[in-house]
């Protein structure tokens, strides 16, 4: 295999791990309808399911998904501001985020 088609497969097995967790789909869907947006616009109204516990969902957004996020260069996450916006690698998940829009009436009623 060549080192480019290995670099293909690296990268989208890292969007699909990333794409795994239904909070970190939502987040990148909102950050491909607007860019960029304000960390408060991450809300359990727009990302997680009804009856979420509230301390937990901020608690997992703000140590676990956004930081992941950027760490895979996805986001950049301005911390002091609170804002998040396309990182340097969003192309390389851009073209899956569209595809589960695209077709979100076929896919299970949790996606994005």
């Amino acid at each position: 295999m060549n080192h480019e088609r290995q670099n293909d497969r690296v990268a989208l097995d890292r969007a699909f791990d990333l794409l795994s967790h239904p909070y970190r789909r939502r987040i990148l869907t909102l950050l491909e309808d607007r860019n960029p947006r304000e960390g408060e616009e991450f809300s359990p109204d727009e990302i997680a399911a009804e009856d979420v516990d509230l301390e937990l969902f901020t608690r997992e957004l703000y140590h676990h998904h956004l930081p992941k996020l950027e760490e895979a260069g996805y986001i950049e996450w301005d911390r002091e501001e609170d804002v998040v916006r396309h990182g340097p690698r969003f192309d390389e998940v851009a073209p899956l985020v569209s595809l589960m829009r695209d077709h979100a009436d076929e896919l299970p009623e949790d996606w994005p």
